[in-house]
């Protein structure tokens, strides 16, 4: 193990968030909350004079990660950037408890969204964007947000993006690592943008406006209200969110190739075209039971549906209805949602759309087989053919992933929880999404969980945002193993 490649790279990640979170003193210094301006300077200053301290002392190369050094010294980066984010929270006394402000921090960080906060309307408006930031952080991933500020990584970049997004492969846009995440996260702050200018026209002001653009984006969902979206009671800000979640659930290297002028690419790919028509045939099974059941109006049923699906399907987590009280079809449309999710290369959270494609192409393979044994039927996506070692990863990943949801409830109902609650909160962590079924639906929260329960929730909250792989390795022989 490389411990001094471990240490500048911790340092380097805390200096970048002790830069971010000078932006919630600003915040304290505009609304006056003056007393809370200590609670981000200390670990600010903290983290500065160590990390430079590291930084000036400790001397390595970093342009080369072995692979077992980068896939430990992600899980450390993320766990450690989750404690950092958690000390305003203590130091402040807005959430004390440090148990509590680790499980909310980590749940920013991962854009999960599950709080253990009652009355979020009480709460400092620098804690609360802070709060949100940590959502906006998380979502193109802290690696990510490293490697683009700093292009001096270059190879390292690579293995240590393919650790922190373990999808089927890391696409690079430019030859260089370093330029392909630049493009991602300023299209993403691009996006960002253009919904907080839609949501100030919609009447909220520059601070709910920039916090729910935050959450949206990095499809997290922390809101500042109570009442979440609901609190607005504004159509129009309804159908402005639920635009931008679902285009924060589609790949984000897709944009890049729209601005590319790419189309036929776009047009062709196959795991948008299934997410846009999952999201639609589910939008309108969703509206057929709503119609007449809880709604008496069509637009209604179409602003409450689409919106509750958009908000499951891309794990968000925002709600404007309690939709533990819909109807069972509704209620399984949107269960149904919490295990698809969005699309790779998104923000979004859930198995993955591309997953699940590929897990139905290779069964209608299976059959094909079945009627025909000596037949070769190749399994392609988007006219290319995928070759073995990616259908393993896939059926390993969802096998793994179903396994720990399993795993999950067990460990949360041996609290007493009822099994739809502790299924649901499983789900709701493993795959960011935020609020789920039952005592944590839409209009509870995760505040009545034990310290060990919230703390496996965090765990399951990190491991499903490394989706699985990069986490769980640790916990093998075979990484510890000499070669």
């Amino acid at each position: 193990m490389n411990f001094k490649l471990i240490l500048r790279f911790t340092a380097i990640v805390l200096l970048i968030l002790s830069a971010f979170m000078l932006f919630p003193v600003i915040v304290a210094l505009i609304y006056r909350e003056y007393h809370l301006i200590k609670d981000f300077l200390i670990p600010v200053l903290i983290a500065s004079l160590s990390g430079g301290m590291v930084l000036f002392t400790v001397k390595t190369d970093i342009s080369r990660v072995h692979i077992r050094d980068g896939l430990f010294l992600v899980v450390m980066l993320w766990i450690i950037a989750s404690v950092f984010g958690a000390v305003p929270f203590v130091l402040s006394g807005e959430i004390p408890g440090i148990i509590d402000a680790f499980f909310e921090s980590a749940s920013g960080f991962t854009t999960t969204g599950s709080s253990i906060l009652t009355n979020i309307e009480d709460k400092s408006r620098s804690i609360l964007f802070w709060r949100s930031l940590t959502h906006w952080l998380g979502g193109m991933g802290i690696i990510s947000l490293v490697v683009a500020i700093l292009p001096l990584l270059r190879v390292s970049g690579l293995q240590l993006l393919r650790a922190e997004m373990p999808g089927p492969e890391v696409e690079k846009l430019t030859p260089r690592i370093f330029r392909t995440a630049s493009i991602l996260w300023l299209i993403y702050v691009f996006i960002t943008l253009i919904e907080t200018v839609l949501l100030l026209f919609g009447g909220m002001d520059m601070f709910d406006a920039l916090t729910h653009s935050f959450g949206t984006l990095a499809t997290g969902g922390y809101s500042t209200r109570n009442a979440s979206v609901a609190a607005f009671d504004s159509g129009y800000i309804d159908w402005v969110i639920t635009v931008f979640m679902i285009l924060s659930g589609i790949n984000f290297s897709l944009y890049y190739r729209i601005i590319s002028k790419q189309f036929i690419q776009v047009s062709r790919n196959t795991e948008l075209r299934v997410y846009l028509g999952f999201y639609v045939i589910a939008v309108l099974i969703v509206v057929f039971s709503l119609y007449g059941n809880v709604y008496k109006s069509i637009a209604d049923c179409f602003r409450y549906g689409s919106f509750q699906v958009a908000t499951l399907m891309t794990s968000t987590g925002y709600a404007t209805a309690d939709y533990d009280t819909w109807p069972s079809l509704a209620k399984s449309v949107l269960l149904l949602m919490l295990f698809i999710g969005g699309c790779v290369g998104s923000t979004s959270g859930g198995i993955k759309m591309l997953h699940v494609v590929t897990l139905v192409k290779q069964s209608l393979n299976e059959i094909k087989y079945l009627l025909h044994p000596r037949g070769i039927f190749p399994l392609k996506l988007d006219g290319k053919s995928l070759n073995k070692s990616f259908l393993y990863s896939v059926f390993g990943f969802v096998f793994l992933y179903i396994s720990f949801v399993l795993l999950s409830t067990i460990v949360v109902s041996s609290s007493g929880t009822d099994l739809i609650s502790s299924m649901s909160a499983s789900l709701a962590c493993i795959g960011n999404i935020g609020p789920g079924f039952g005592s944590v639906g839409p209009a509870r929260n995760f505040a009545f969980f034990s310290g060990p329960v919230k703390l496996w929730l965090t765990f399951i909250m990190i491991l499903g945002r490394l989706e699985v792989y990069t986490l769980i390795i640790l916990f093998t022989p075979y990484y510890w193993k000499k070669i």
